[in-house]
């Protein structure tokens, strides 16, 4: 076994050093040739070591990321599965991803098909159904944001369990250049007019960057994420990813039937909870970090219980209104003026008989524009549970314009 580590090691270092040389400006082809001639084999494991090792070594994140394709690329002739794959029921969460970058690679080859019929049309032709066609593949593969939400949230947080950063770090800052470049794709298409001219324009200036962006992420997620994700999660982990698939939903396809995930244990987590915190199903906190939570958000919270008693309320640096603990256990409406009691139970009759889920209303209060909110809150079966107030001042808020997507302090 001391001999199998010694040469995975061995072969992560010569690839870590003949990458370099990539990295440095050296050709890919020389680069190919040298890794055909001092590592006849690796696997995805070794490649994410690799790029891992660089990032710890202090090569910025985004100079391993603008040259991840090329690692792919120069790789491909020395890649292959170390370890035999294990067996994959239909509906596993790698199942799934795969099915799904099938339906995308059979889009792109509709596409590509297309441009096949246009480039066979006269310049004069009206190409009209082909174009609708177009817009029709190019809006299917806008379902690749489900795809990559699952893989950047449900698998990438597993991973990171057991210290493998280099996918949320390398491959998520690939999958937004992906995103970026289908929807400059997609305006193309909306912008592209009948004619065989504009139609070979859009594909030559704008579908097949996209397309090979799209065609390039599969073969990492299939030669390099999954294999290496295989490896290495847990039966339960798979699990969770499994459970946790569904809030983001799936590209093209819907998931195969057959695999049975092992009674759910909760959520893991990558710290252990403290004694005395407070276990949810989505992860943990104490109470002196509740509390804080709640004071730092720049909104008033109070909660009132299912016998239209105030339960408890937040404690925020600058109070919209202000609140006592003498009305904790107090009925919320002797907490009102008299001629607001009646608007109060109507709520609370609403609320408690179903009939409604939110009320909110909007008023001019000592210089600030005050947004005050009520929500039922109900348990898992629908039961009444009680009622939140969210009070905030949103005037900062409507005063914004235009966009802000640079760091910039207030």
């Amino acid at each position: 076994m001391s001999e199998l580590i010694d040469n995975r090691k061995q072969r992560i270092s010569v690839l870590k050093e003949i990458i370099l040389h990539l990295h440095a400006g050296a050709a890919p082809d020389l680069v190919k040739s040298q890794l055909r001639e001092m590592v006849r084999q690796t696997d995805a494991t070794e490649i994410m070591a690799m790029e891992q090792e660089l990032m710890a070594e202090g090569m910025p994140v985004e100079a391993v990321s603008s040259m991840c394709d090329l690692h792919s690329q120069v790789t491909r002739d020395v890649l292959v599965q170390l370890t035999p794959p294990p067996s994959i029921q239909p509906g596993h969460p790698v199942d799934t991803f795969r099915r799904e970058n099938v339906a995308l690679k059979e889009v792109i080859g509709r596409m590509r098909a297309l441009l096949a019929e246009i480039s066979e049309l006269e310049d004069g032709t009206d190409a009209a159904e082909l174009v609708y066609r177009l817009h029709q593949s190019a809006n299917d593969l806008m379902d690749i944001d489900k795809h990559y939400q699952r893989k950047e949230h449900a698998l990438f947080s597993c991973l990171e369990r057991h210290g493998i950063t280099g996918p949320s770090k390398v491959m998520w800052a690939k999958d937004d250049e992906v995103r970026s470049l289908l929807k400059q794709m997609n305006q193309a298409a909306r912008d592209c007019s009948s004619t065989p001219a504009s139609i070979r324009q859009f594909f030559t200036q704008s579908a097949e960057a996209a397309l090979l962006a799209v065609e390039e992420m599969i073969f990492k997620e299939e030669n390099i994420l999954l294999p290496m994700s295989l490896q290495t999660l847990t039966e339960d982990e798979w699990a969770e990813i499994w459970t946790a698939s569904a809030q983001y939903g799936w590209c093209l396809v819907e998931p195969g039937s057959g695999y049975s995930p092992p009674m759910a244990t909760g959520p893991a987590s990558n710290s252990v909870p403290k004694d005395g915190a407070i276990i949810m199903p989505t992860g943990h906190v104490t109470v002196e970090q509740l509390t804080a939570v709640l004071s730092t958000l720049p909104l008033d919270l109070t909660f009132v219980d299912a016998d239209d008693r105030v339960a408890f309320f937040s404690e925020g640096p600058s109070r919209i209104f202000a609140r006592s603990k003498a009305i904790i256990g107090r009925k919320v409406q002797h907490c009102h003026p008299p001629k607001s009691v009646d608007t109060v139970n109507k709520i609370l009759e609403d609320f408690r008989a179903g009939r409604e889920n939110v009320a909110e209303f909007w008023i001019n209060f000592q210089g600030k524009f005050v947004h005050v909110r009520y929500f039922a809150v109900r348990d898992k079966d629908g039961a009444y549970l009680g009622t939140v107030e969210l009070t905030q001042d949103i005037a900062p808020l409507r005063a914004l314009q235009g966009e802000r997507r640079l760091l910039e302090y207030n």
